[in-house]
């Protein structure tokens, strides 16, 4: 093997898309792929149908909502399946951390932050505060990791189609850009940002609206590299094909290649 390759994708229910999850598993090959929005319980997820596959399964589920998991092509150690400080709210299915093939990566499911009123923004606040303290603990490991997922935040105004959302969304407001900056001045490195620094490159089109005919887009599904990844990027994919079949996802599958080590 001369590489190594991550995937993320949030399927919006693995129960309506494991046909697509599938065919792109069979023509992608991915080493990792990382889901979110599962919407199931682990009992409920088609573990089976993934091992036949050649994928061993990590699955933090929950009933019909949230719901996070890890497909590995080879040996996989679970690390963690709840986000350190996460006990005000154990039933959030957001988080599973791996090791594989010598890499530590991260899935998450970041609270999206507009229901739930300032009750629920102040959940995706705290969420994003815990991730900056596990970030910097992987940091500080010197362990090469990636944090991969859905995490709901449009980095910049590059970052969603002009008019999608309104100023206030909190997807786009100052306090969320600001702990995604606190990512990267930690030492991670936006993969696509590294390679295409400019415009746009959307992961999400809204079912309503027209967004998808009209490309108007969102970019929230980011691969983070810590900065041994990150010296070994090669290239950062979005297969926007996957989001013009038929019955799709909402997001489609972002993915990294990395040169071996």
């Amino acid at each position: 093997m001369t590489a190594v390759k991550l995937a993320t994708w949030n399927v919006n229910s693995i129960r309506a898309r494991m046909g697509h999850v599938t065919r792109w598993l069979e023509a992608n090959a991915p080493d990792v792929l990382m889901l979110q929005e599962i919407k199931t319980e682990a009992t409920g997820f088609p573990t089976a149908a993934f091992e036949a596959l050649g994928y061993r399964c990590v699955v933090v589920g929950q009933k019909s909502y949230n719901g996070v998991a890890a497909l590995c092509r080879n040996d996989c150690v679970t690390r963690l399946t709840e986000l350190p400080g996460a006990a005000e709210s154990p039933d959030q299915a957001r988080y599973v951390e791996i090791d594989t093939q010598g890499v530590v990566v991260a899935g998450i499911y970041l609270p999206n932050g507009n229901s739930g009123g300032e009750a629920g923004f102040a959940y995706k606040l705290r969420f994003m505060d815990r991730l900056h303290a596990r970030a910097r603990t992987l940091i500080d490991s010197e362990m090469p990791f990636a944090l991969v997922g859905d995490f709901n935040v449009c980095p910049s105004d590059a970052d969603y189609a002009p008019g999608t959302l309104p100023p206030g969304d909190a997807l786009l407001r100052p306090e969320v850009r600001a702990r995604f900056r606190s990512l990267l001045w930690l030492g991670l490195t936006d993969a696509l940002r590294a390679l295409q620094p400019d415009g746009p490159a959307y992961t999400f089109w809204d079912y309503q609206a027209g967004c998808w005919p009209r490309d108007r887009g969102l970019r929230i599904d980011h691969v983070l590299l810590s900065p041994a990844l990150a010296e070994r990027l090669m290239t950062c994919d979005h297969d926007r094909a996957e989001r013009g079949r038929d019955q799709p996802s909402d997001h489609i599958p972002v993915s990294v290649t990395l040169n071996k080590s």
